[in-house]
């Protein structure tokens, strides 16, 4: 098939229309090839979608809007063959020329065949199916011509437009794309472009009409002399994972505050969910708003990190020191457009609308603004990626649904880990002076009621910050009533519970304590009043299940993760007791999270996995593999790959899940890979020897490390050793490196054997061991690890590396006892090392006292 272009030019008056006359063009083998769609308002407003062949545009004139929509179908009538140059022409036909009206360049891009090697026969079969690399239309697309018309030969070629079901397909989009009047190369709308350009008449006029001159937008008419009125927003409901049913989009969540910009006369107004002014905060984008088509818009404010990802941490570091400029808006819905109020339109239409909005704007004004994509593949694949990318989460919304304001079943959220906002009650600290943890709650008809500490996620200038914030609202009596508040203690401090603060957690104990909950920064646009209630575990979305799609008879869940093969023996029965199975290895895992998490949360974490059980083949992950699950939060340690780490109760059954069956993490502060918080010693004894000599050899550590100044905490192993285990501390004064933390370890096992040689060694080869029990340091160094406490063995016996008071290390210790089959007993009981990290000491003093600097 040639492409020609006598047809083209046949059928125009170059004298009298602004048309390029045109040639075939050369190219080059290796040049992309082009793709574009023209908005072309003649006597009927339709679509020519062109792609270039052969030198030349093949075209063909789309009736309606093309959808992204699979289900959707659009006439595509083939037209003659348009020269290249035509593909950058926007303007204005002359009334009776051929295709007399507006012309608008909607969408340019790229287009490639998807059988290249085929493409000639599937033009003449009628069935050319292609990859679009476009502003506006991605993905797979497939032109598919019609074989007759009625039965009777077709006069004119005509075909499908038709988007293949991909990541780029939008399910139930329908017409939205026809909202989008905008140039993607100038931002004009189709009457702007009619209004700048001269009208020509034809010296021979003919029976065509001319084409109506397209009606101003309602933007473009606004009269406004002020921003508008704050209007009532829309909220999501929490459910348990996105909605499967078609028909719904799903935006990434994003980390920042939801800002809703007011734009009207030439000015524009930032409002906070509740409506509060905080435009003179951001005075950058206030200015560029106001340089924006009078509208609505609503979004969300973040700050980027250095990977480009929102943190809301690094948002509060910037409203905190007035460094706002960098600060980027992200659009996701547009509420009105000038006058006309756009909340009764479908969300798909209200997209396309604000899409057409933001192209009108030009780049210097909208460098602060983003349009937030939407996805329409499966819900669930898209939250398990943004919970990889550790993001919040997803927001799914219904594309046919109008916005209403206040909580709605049409905008859900899936969130990646727990994030609620709480109410401050008081803070501890250490000494009197040094800031430790948050005491926080909710509102109730009692009062406050308490959920617990906040002990994690303080940088450096968030103490800066929060502590003035603390003392300015201080109170001599606990706000806190009900069972289970906190009493006045030596080392708390109340505070007026007027100060909101986000968490994120790892859900909610039976007692309804957060667990482990992290600091992420004070809420300024919510106040104390609105934070009435213990947030709620989401519930299930509700959507049609097929009869046959029905969950199978023994599914379980535990902590929201759906255990596959729940009866699978992973540790055979043994000394009577029976055999445990993978159920049995979640359901321990959840009721030692809190435990197990003190030690493992946020710190890369190796894992020991035996999918087929003990008996069967066993490797050790360190790094995330393909298809981890979404639960688990990678952590860069500047390797080739990352690292793994469960941060919730969800996190650690997803462990399980996999066939996890020890759990190996760095000895790191959490979040924070490159700082050692703890030296841990391991007793190996050699083979022979009795437990009693390990029992005595780990005293004899204890001894040492208090002779330095240190404390120290001793746990089994789960097999025939102990590990004696020191906290130090990781504020800027006291932090050491990893480097200085092995070779103190190293540096103490030597001071140990030199003044026992008969009974210790620190050399790692057997031969060299002879009855003596080995030291081994070497768990000190950066990215080496250690059992974790509370963790299961893969070994005979479902032994538990169990945590002991020094009180328990004496004649007659069985570790053998702490095992899987007793540890609901175990746990009944105090934690022996509740205490481990507030007896934190800084290493300094003692890597003195041994010759280290």
């Amino acid at each position: 098939m040639r492409g020609e272009l006598k047809t083209y030019q046949a059928k125009r008056r170059f004298g009298e229309t602004p048309e390029p006359r045109g040639a075939k063009a050369p190219r080059k083998a290796s040049a992309p090839l082009r793709y574009l769609i023209q908005r072309h308002a003649a006597t009927r407003l339709h679509y020519d979608f062109r792609i270039e062949h052969d030198g030349v545009l093949k075209s063909w004139a789309v009736t309606k809007a093309p959808s992204r929509d699979p289900a959707v179908k659009r006439l595509a009538v083939e037209v003659e063959d348009h020269p290249m140059d035509y593909g950058s022409f926007e303007g204005t036909i002359p009334a009776g020329n051929y295709g007399a009206g507006t012309v608008q360049l909607w969408d340019t891009g790229w287009w490639t065949p998807q059988h290249p090697e085929t493409l000639e026969a599937d033009f003449a079969k009628g069935s050319v199916k292609m990859m679009l690399d476009g502003e506006r239309l991605k993905g797979g697309w497939a032109l598919v011509r019609l074989k007759s018309d009625r039965g009777k030969p077709s006069r004119r070629n005509n075909w499908l437009l038709i988007k293949e079901k991909d990541d780029h397909a939008v399910p139930g989009e329908g017409d939205a794309l026809a909202e989008i009047d905008a140039s993607v190369t100038t931002g004009r709308s189709l009457a702007e472009i009619a209004g700048g350009q001269t009208q020509w008449t034809s010296s021979k006029p003919t029976a065509r009409k001319a084409p109506a001159k397209p009606k101003p937008s309602q933007a473009a008419a606004s009269k406004a002399t002020k921003p508008p009125a704050f209007v009532p927003i829309q909220l999501c409901k929490v459910v348990d994972h996105p909605p499967g049913a078609a028909g719904w989009a799903h935006e990434i969540k994003f980390d920042g505050y939801r800002i809703q910009i007011g734009v009207g006369g030439g000015k524009a107004i930032l409002r906070t969910r509740k409506g509060l002014d905080w435009s003179d905060r951001f005075p950058a984008l206030t200015a560029d708003a106001a340089t924006w088509p009078d509208a609505v818009i609503d979004g969300e404010l973040c700050a980027l990190d250095a990977d480009h990802m929102p943190d809301f941490s690094a948002l509060q570091a910037a409203i905190s020191d007035g460094r706002t400029d960098d600060l980027i808006y992200f659009a996701f819905d547009l509420l009105f457009e000038g006058d006309e109020d756009l909340r009764r339109l479908p969300l798909s239409h209200r997209k396309a609308r604000l899409q057409a909005y933001i192209d009108r704007i030009s780049k210097t004004q909208a460098k602060r603004l983003r349009y937030v994509e939407h996805f329409a593949s499966s819900g669930q694949a898209v939250l398990e990626s943004a919970c990889r990318m550790d993001l919040e989460g997803v927001i799914s919304k219904k594309l046919d649904a109008p916005y209403r304001a206040g909580r709605s079943t049409t905008w859900v959220k899936s969130k990646c880990r727990g994030r609620d906002e709480v109410v401050i009650g008081g803070w501890s600290s250490e000494g009197g002076v040094r800031f430790r943890s948050l005491l926080v709650g909710v509102r109730d008809k009692g009062g406050l009621r308490y959920l617990g500490r906040v002990g994690t996620g303080y940088g450096e200038w968030v103490t800066k910050t929060l502590t003035p914030a603390l003392k300015a609202v201080a109170a001599d009596k606990s706000p806190f009533s009900g069972a289970g508040a906190p009493r006045g203690e030596k080392d708390i401090h109340w505070v007026k519970p007027v100060l909101v603060a986000e968490v994120e957690h790892g859900g909610y104990t039976e007692a309804g304590s957060l667990r482990h909950a992290a600091f992420k920064g004070l809420r300024e646009d919510k106040t104390a009043a609105e934070v009435t209630e213990a947030p709620q575990e989401p519930t299930e979305m509700k959507t049609p299940t097929p009869v046959k799609a029905a969950a199978k008879p023994g599914k379980v869940v535990v902590a929201g993760v759906a255990i596959s093969s729940p009866d699978k023996i992973l540790w055979p029965a043994r000394d009577g007791h029976p055999p445990i199975t993978k159920a049995d290895l979640a359901r321990y895992y959840e009721a030692a999270s809190d435990r197990i998490l003190a030690h493992v949360a946020d710190r890369p974490t190796s894992i020991i996995r035996a999918p087929d059980g003990i008996t069967g083949e066993t490797f050790f992950q360190r790094h995330a593999m393909a298809g981890s699950n979404p639960r688990l939060k990678l952590i860069d340690v500047k390797a080739r790959t990352p690292y793994v780490t469960a941060v919730d109760v969800g996190g650690l059954v997803a462990i399980g899940q996999s066939g996890g069956l020890e759990l190996h993490p760095w000895g790191c502060k959490p979040g924070d890979p490159e700082t050692p918080e703890q030296i841990t010693f391991d007793l190996d004894p050699d083979e022979g020897l009795d437990f009693a000599d390990v029992i005595a050899a780990a005293k004899v550590v204890k001894a040492k490390l208090e002779s330095l100044g240190l404390t120290s905490f001793v746990k089994t192993t789960g097999g025939k050793g102990l590990h004696v285990v020191v906290p130090i501390r990781t504020d800027a004064r006291s932090r050491v490196s990893w480097d200085q933390a092995k070779a103190f370890a190293k540096a103490v096992s030597e001071l140990i054997r030199i003044d026992a040689p008969d009974r210790f060694t620190t050399t790692l080869a057997k031969k060299a061991r002879g009855g003596k029990i080995f030291i081994d340091y070497l768990r000190n160094g950066r990215m080496a690890t250690a059992v974790a406490p509370w963790s299961p063995r893969a070994r005979p016996g479902a032994g538990i590396a169990f945590p002991l008071a020094w009180s328990q290390v004496k004649a007659g210790l069985d570790p053998s006892a702490f095992n899987l089959w007793n540890y609901p007993a175990m746990l009944k009981k105090a934690d022996p090392w509740k205490d481990f990290r507030a007896a934190e000491t800084s290493l300094r003093p003692a890597l003195k006292k041994v010759g280290i600097a």
